[in-house]
């Protein structure tokens, strides 16, 4: 049975918390892994890209010289793809990226990502993190808990506006609740930190 460590807001030891063996005990699948995050990662692109082919660009509407007798290759518009100004061949369209992946997939993936950042000890457990709307102050509770500097994830049981409008200016941080943490969010932070309630949270919807 995986367990964590608990801290106060000051870093002080309050004792471990014990993870269910069935959620977070599971075992680490790589090319899982590596499907979720490729799927989030795909799921972000626009796919608005566009060119045109040589029927959607303007002119070229009639033969730019006879078909012989010029001693030139015949042609038969200043649009064609060999021209200047003339369509592109085989350009990118507007598609979607979305990749499938079954709900249960996914599921086993969160699970498997939070295993790993146990196993490698990048996660950590406070009791509680103190917002009052300061990025200083909430600066200063992370440096205290040895993660500022470096890319660190906050996984929070609630999203309170204090909390958002301190944290909005952190480049290295990123603020989530335990509904919206994803794979790629876990695998990509240097320092994972959890609210106890927030763990404890994404443990019940992840139960079996």
């Amino acid at each position: 049975m995986p367990s964590v460590k608990v801290v106060d807001a000051k870093g002080k030891d309050m004792g471990a918390v014990e993870l269910k063996a069935d959620v977070f005990g599971v075992e680490i699948r790589v090319p899982l892994l590596h499907q979720a995050v490729v799927r989030e990662l795909a799921d972000r692109r626009a796919g608005t890209h566009d060119t045109k082919g040589r029927s959607e660009v303007s002119g070229g509407g009639r033969k730019p010289w006879k078909q012989k007798g010029t001693g030139r290759a015949r042609q038969g518009s200043i649009r064609a793809t060999q021209w200047k100004g003339g369509g592109k061949p085989f350009g990118p369209t507007p598609r979607s990226y979305d990749k499938a992946m079954p709900r249960e997939m996914r599921r086993e993936a969160l699970r498997a990502a939070v295993a790993a950042r146990i196993a490698d000890g990048a996660l950590r457990v406070v009791e509680r993190v103190e917002a009052e709307g300061k990025t200083k102050a909430l600066v200063a509770a992370l440096t205290a808990l040895g993660v500022a500097g470096e890319p660190t994830l906050l996984v929070t049981a609630a999203m309170t506006e204090p909390l958002a409008r301190a944290a909005r200016n952190v480049p290295w941080l990123i603020v989530e609740s335990p509904a919206h943490v994803s794979v790629y969010q876990l695998l990509r932070a240097r320092h994972v930190v959890f609210e106890r309630a927030a763990l404890t949270a994404l443990e019940e919807a992840l139960g079996t």
